[in-house]
Protein backbone atom coordinates (compact mmCIF):
# COMPACT_ATOMS: atom_id res chain seq x y z
CA UNK A 1 0.00 0.00 0.00
CA UNK A 2 1.37 3.35 -0.95
CA UNK A 3 1.29 6.50 1.15
CA UNK A 4 -1.76 8.76 0.99
CA UNK A 5 -1.05 12.18 -0.40
CA UNK A 6 -2.10 14.82 2.09
CA UNK A 7 -3.96 17.64 0.40
CA UNK A 8 -4.53 21.03 1.91
CA UNK A 9 -2.40 21.94 4.87
CA UNK A 10 -3.13 25.38 6.29
CA UNK A 11 0.32 26.81 6.40
CA UNK A 12 1.78 23.56 7.79
CA UNK A 13 4.08 21.65 5.52
CA UNK A 14 3.45 18.08 6.59
CA UNK A 15 5.96 15.53 5.37
CA UNK A 16 5.16 11.84 5.59
CA UNK A 17 8.31 9.77 5.56
CA UNK A 18 7.50 6.39 4.07
CA UNK A 19 9.42 3.32 3.06
CA UNK A 20 10.93 1.95 -0.10
CA UNK A 21 8.92 3.47 -2.96
CA UNK A 22 11.16 6.05 -4.60
CA UNK A 23 14.17 8.20 -3.82
CA UNK A 24 13.98 11.72 -2.45
CA UNK A 25 15.60 14.15 -4.89
CA UNK A 26 16.34 17.86 -4.88
CA UNK A 27 17.24 20.23 -7.66
CA UNK A 28 19.94 21.80 -5.51
CA UNK A 29 23.39 20.40 -4.88
CA UNK A 30 25.66 20.69 -1.84
CA UNK A 31 27.64 23.89 -1.50
CA UNK A 32 31.44 23.79 -1.06
CA UNK A 33 30.90 24.12 2.69
CA UNK A 34 28.64 21.06 2.70
CA UNK A 35 25.37 22.93 3.21
CA UNK A 36 22.68 22.28 0.58
CA UNK A 37 21.73 25.33 -1.39
CA UNK A 38 18.06 26.16 -0.98
CA UNK A 39 15.89 29.25 -0.75
CA UNK A 40 16.21 31.08 2.52
CA UNK A 41 19.26 29.25 3.85
CA UNK A 42 20.97 32.46 4.94
CA UNK A 43 19.81 33.77 8.32
CA UNK A 44 17.88 37.03 8.02
CA UNK A 45 19.85 40.22 8.65
CA UNK A 46 16.89 41.99 10.28
CA UNK A 47 14.08 40.86 12.53
CA UNK A 48 11.62 38.70 10.55
CA UNK A 49 7.82 39.10 10.68
CA UNK A 50 5.89 37.51 13.51
CA UNK A 51 6.04 33.75 13.31
CA UNK A 52 3.04 32.07 11.65
CA UNK A 53 2.19 28.40 11.12
CA UNK A 54 3.22 28.64 7.48
CA UNK A 55 6.77 29.26 8.76
CA UNK A 56 6.88 25.85 10.47
CA UNK A 57 7.92 22.62 8.76
CA UNK A 58 6.31 19.60 10.43
CA UNK A 59 7.58 16.14 9.56
CA UNK A 60 5.58 13.05 10.52
CA UNK A 61 7.69 9.92 10.46
CA UNK A 62 5.80 6.76 9.59
CA UNK A 63 6.13 3.40 7.86
CA UNK A 64 3.95 1.28 5.62
CA UNK A 65 2.61 -0.94 8.39
CA UNK A 66 0.94 2.04 10.08
CA UNK A 67 -0.52 3.89 7.09
CA UNK A 68 -4.08 2.76 7.76
CA UNK A 69 -4.08 2.34 11.54
CA UNK A 70 -2.27 5.56 12.42
CA UNK A 71 -2.21 8.02 9.51
CA UNK A 72 -5.95 7.94 8.90
CA UNK A 73 -6.46 8.96 12.52
CA UNK A 74 -4.10 11.92 12.10
CA UNK A 75 -5.77 12.95 8.85
CA UNK A 76 -9.14 12.99 10.56
CA UNK A 77 -7.92 14.89 13.61
CA UNK A 78 -5.13 17.44 13.94
CA UNK A 79 -4.07 17.43 10.29
CA UNK A 80 -7.63 18.28 9.25
CA UNK A 81 -7.48 21.58 11.12
CA UNK A 82 -4.72 22.83 8.88
CA UNK A 83 -6.77 22.78 5.68
CA UNK A 84 -8.44 26.20 5.78
CA UNK A 85 -5.47 28.09 4.31
CA UNK A 86 -4.41 25.48 1.80
CA UNK A 87 -1.15 26.29 0.03
CA UNK A 88 0.72 23.06 -0.67
CA UNK A 89 1.06 19.40 0.13
CA UNK A 90 4.14 17.30 0.47
CA UNK A 91 4.97 13.64 0.43
CA UNK A 92 8.48 12.31 0.85
CA UNK A 93 9.01 8.66 0.08
CA UNK A 94 12.34 7.19 1.05
CA UNK A 95 14.27 4.03 0.32
CA UNK A 96 14.86 3.60 4.05
CA UNK A 97 14.35 0.18 5.58
CA UNK A 98 11.05 -0.55 7.36
CA UNK A 99 12.98 -2.03 10.29
CA UNK A 100 12.99 -0.28 13.66
CA UNK A 101 16.78 -0.20 13.67
CA UNK A 102 19.27 2.63 14.25
CA UNK A 103 20.24 2.88 10.55
CA UNK A 104 16.61 2.83 9.38
CA UNK A 105 15.49 5.48 11.86
CA UNK A 106 18.47 7.68 11.08
CA UNK A 107 17.84 7.31 7.35
CA UNK A 108 14.35 8.76 7.79
CA UNK A 109 15.54 11.55 10.07
CA UNK A 110 18.13 12.49 7.46
CA UNK A 111 15.34 12.76 4.87
CA UNK A 112 13.34 14.97 7.24
CA UNK A 113 16.30 17.25 7.87
CA UNK A 114 17.18 17.64 4.19
CA UNK A 115 13.57 18.35 3.26
CA UNK A 116 13.47 21.06 5.91
CA UNK A 117 16.68 22.69 4.67
CA UNK A 118 15.31 22.74 1.15
CA UNK A 119 12.00 24.25 2.29
CA UNK A 120 13.46 27.57 3.44
CA UNK A 121 11.10 27.61 6.44
CA UNK A 122 11.97 28.96 9.86
CA UNK A 123 11.30 25.99 12.16
CA UNK A 124 11.67 22.23 11.86
CA UNK A 125 9.43 20.09 14.07
CA UNK A 126 9.52 16.31 14.12
CA UNK A 127 6.67 14.12 15.37
CA UNK A 128 5.87 10.42 15.07
CA UNK A 129 2.71 8.91 13.64
CA UNK A 130 1.38 8.19 17.14
CA UNK A 131 1.50 11.86 18.17
CA UNK A 132 -1.33 14.36 18.31
CA UNK A 133 0.11 17.79 17.59
CA UNK A 134 -1.78 20.89 18.68
CA UNK A 135 -0.80 23.61 16.15
CA UNK A 136 -2.07 26.44 18.34
CA UNK A 137 -0.04 25.34 21.34
CA UNK A 138 3.00 24.72 19.13
CA UNK A 139 2.90 28.21 17.61
CA UNK A 140 2.43 29.82 21.02
CA UNK A 141 5.51 28.00 22.32
CA UNK A 142 7.75 28.77 19.34
CA UNK A 143 6.86 32.46 19.51
CA UNK A 144 8.45 32.67 22.97
CA UNK A 145 11.95 32.19 21.54
CA UNK A 146 13.95 35.13 20.13
CA UNK A 147 14.83 34.60 16.47
CA UNK A 148 18.47 35.37 17.29
CA UNK A 149 18.87 32.28 19.51
CA UNK A 150 19.81 28.73 18.56
CA UNK A 151 16.84 26.68 19.75
CA UNK A 152 16.50 22.92 20.26
CA UNK A 153 13.39 22.14 22.30
CA UNK A 154 11.71 18.93 23.36
CA UNK A 155 11.30 16.48 26.20
CA UNK A 156 14.18 14.35 27.53
CA UNK A 157 13.28 10.70 27.96
CA UNK A 158 15.91 10.25 30.66
CA UNK A 159 16.53 12.12 33.92
CA UNK A 160 20.24 12.30 33.13
CA UNK A 161 22.47 12.91 30.11
CA UNK A 162 23.12 9.94 27.84
CA UNK A 163 26.69 8.70 27.34
CA UNK A 164 28.37 7.75 24.08
CA UNK A 165 31.82 6.75 22.87
CA UNK A 166 33.16 9.15 20.29
CA UNK A 167 35.92 7.69 18.05
CA UNK A 168 39.23 9.55 18.09
CA UNK A 169 42.43 9.26 16.03
CA UNK A 170 44.79 6.34 16.65
CA UNK A 171 41.95 3.94 17.53
CA UNK A 172 41.09 5.87 20.67
CA UNK A 173 37.65 6.83 21.98
CA UNK A 174 36.37 9.69 24.07
CA UNK A 175 33.42 9.40 26.41
CA UNK A 176 30.89 12.16 25.82
CA UNK A 177 27.58 12.94 27.49
CA UNK A 178 24.69 15.03 26.31
CA UNK A 179 20.94 15.61 26.63
CA UNK A 180 18.56 14.75 23.82
CA UNK A 181 14.84 15.20 23.15
CA UNK A 182 13.05 11.92 22.58
CA UNK A 183 11.64 11.63 19.08
CA UNK A 184 8.62 9.81 20.48
CA UNK A 185 7.39 13.06 22.03
CA UNK A 186 8.49 15.28 19.17
CA UNK A 187 10.99 18.12 19.12
CA UNK A 188 11.69 21.37 17.27
CA UNK A 189 14.82 23.08 15.96
CA UNK A 190 14.97 26.57 14.49
CA UNK A 191 16.66 27.28 11.19
CA UNK A 192 19.55 29.19 12.73
CA UNK A 193 20.63 26.08 14.61
CA UNK A 194 19.80 23.66 11.78
CA UNK A 195 22.20 25.47 9.44
CA UNK A 196 25.00 24.97 11.95
CA UNK A 197 24.10 21.29 12.20
CA UNK A 198 24.34 20.73 8.45
CA UNK A 199 28.03 19.58 8.35
CA UNK A 200 27.01 16.60 10.52
CA UNK A 201 23.36 16.22 9.53
CA UNK A 202 22.78 17.04 5.85
CA UNK A 203 22.84 14.51 3.03
CA UNK A 204 24.46 11.21 4.07
CA UNK A 205 26.19 12.85 7.02
CA UNK A 206 23.38 12.24 9.49
CA UNK A 207 23.48 8.48 8.98
CA UNK A 208 27.28 8.57 9.21
CA UNK A 209 27.16 10.53 12.47
CA UNK A 210 24.59 8.15 13.93
CA UNK A 211 26.76 5.17 12.99
CA UNK A 212 29.79 6.88 14.52
CA UNK A 213 28.26 7.02 18.01
CA UNK A 214 26.07 3.92 17.49
CA UNK A 215 22.92 5.60 18.75
CA UNK A 216 19.49 6.18 17.13
CA UNK A 217 18.26 9.28 15.34
CA UNK A 218 16.92 11.36 18.23
CA UNK A 219 20.09 10.75 20.25
CA UNK A 220 22.16 11.77 17.23
CA UNK A 221 20.35 15.12 17.04
CA UNK A 222 21.24 15.81 20.67
CA UNK A 223 24.84 14.73 20.10
CA UNK A 224 25.27 17.13 17.18
CA UNK A 225 23.69 20.05 19.04
CA UNK A 226 25.47 19.60 22.34
CA UNK A 227 28.78 17.87 21.55
CA UNK A 228 29.59 19.31 18.13
CA UNK A 229 28.08 22.77 18.45
CA UNK A 230 28.16 23.41 22.18
CA UNK A 231 24.41 24.04 22.25
CA UNK A 232 21.88 22.89 24.80
CA UNK A 233 18.52 21.19 24.80
CA UNK A 234 15.70 23.42 26.07
CA UNK A 235 13.52 20.96 28.05
CA UNK A 236 9.78 21.44 27.71
CA UNK A 237 7.02 19.67 29.66
CA UNK A 238 4.59 20.33 26.81
CA UNK A 239 5.81 17.41 24.66
CA UNK A 240 4.60 13.91 25.59
CA UNK A 241 5.32 10.35 24.50
CA UNK A 242 3.66 7.09 25.51
CA UNK A 243 6.69 6.33 27.70
CA UNK A 244 5.30 8.55 30.45
CA UNK A 245 2.12 8.22 32.48
CA UNK A 246 -0.30 10.13 30.29
CA UNK A 247 -3.21 9.67 32.71
CA UNK A 248 -1.60 12.21 35.05
CA UNK A 249 -2.56 15.01 32.67
CA UNK A 250 -5.88 16.56 33.66
CA UNK A 251 -8.48 17.53 31.06
CA UNK A 252 -7.89 21.22 31.79
CA UNK A 253 -4.19 20.81 30.95
CA UNK A 254 -4.69 19.11 27.61
CA UNK A 255 -5.33 22.21 25.43
CA UNK A 256 -1.97 23.66 26.53
CA UNK A 257 0.11 20.64 25.48
CA UNK A 258 2.07 20.69 22.22
CA UNK A 259 2.12 16.93 21.61
CA UNK A 260 0.34 13.94 23.12
CA UNK A 261 0.66 10.26 22.35
CA UNK A 262 -0.80 6.82 22.97
CA UNK A 263 0.51 3.28 23.06
CA UNK A 264 1.34 0.30 25.23
CA UNK A 265 3.73 0.91 28.11
CA UNK A 266 4.75 -1.82 30.57
CA UNK A 267 2.06 -4.08 29.16
CA UNK A 268 -0.81 -1.63 29.61
CA UNK A 269 -2.58 0.75 27.25
CA UNK A 270 -1.25 4.23 28.02
CA UNK A 271 -3.56 7.06 26.91
CA UNK A 272 -4.75 10.41 28.21
CA UNK A 273 -7.66 10.36 30.63
CA UNK A 274 -10.63 12.02 28.99
CA UNK A 275 -14.35 11.49 29.53
CA UNK A 276 -16.21 11.34 26.19
CA UNK A 277 -17.50 12.22 23.82
CA UNK A 278 -16.39 8.86 22.41
CA UNK A 279 -16.08 5.68 24.44
CA UNK A 280 -12.68 3.96 24.84
CA UNK A 281 -14.00 1.19 22.56
CA UNK A 282 -14.76 3.71 19.82
CA UNK A 283 -11.64 5.80 20.42
CA UNK A 284 -8.88 3.74 22.00
CA UNK A 285 -6.20 6.40 21.38
CA UNK A 286 -8.49 9.15 22.81
CA UNK A 287 -7.34 11.36 19.91
CA UNK A 288 -10.85 11.79 18.53
CA UNK A 289 -12.19 12.80 21.92
CA UNK A 290 -9.25 15.16 22.39
CA UNK A 291 -9.84 16.67 18.98
CA UNK A 292 -13.49 17.35 19.82
CA UNK A 293 -12.39 18.99 23.07
CA UNK A 294 -10.05 21.32 21.17
CA UNK A 295 -12.21 21.76 18.05
CA UNK A 296 -15.88 21.13 18.96
CA UNK A 297 -17.00 22.52 15.59
CA UNK A 298 -15.54 19.51 13.77
CA UNK A 299 -18.40 18.00 11.69
CA UNK A 300 -18.04 14.47 13.03
CA UNK A 301 -17.90 15.57 16.69
CA UNK A 302 -21.12 14.95 18.63
CA UNK A 303 -22.98 18.23 19.02
CA UNK A 304 -24.13 19.29 22.46
CA UNK A 305 -27.84 20.05 22.54
CA UNK A 306 -28.89 22.82 24.93
CA UNK A 307 -31.90 22.07 27.10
Amino acid sequence: MQCRLLRGLAGVLLTLLCVGLLSLRYHSSPSPQGVPEAPGLSPPSSQPPELQMHDVFIAVKTTRAFHRSRLELLLDTWVSRTREQVTRSHLVVTNCSAEHSHPALSCKMAAEFDAFLASGLRWFCHVDDDNYLNPRALLKLLKTFPWTRDVYIGRPSLNRPIHASEPQPNNRTRLVQFWFATGGAGFCINRKLALKMAPWASGPRFVDTSALIRLPDDCTVGYIVECKLGGHLQPSPLFHSHLETLQLLGAAQLPKQVTLSYGVFEGKLNVIKLHGPFSPEEDSSRFRSLHCLLYPDTPWCPQLVAR
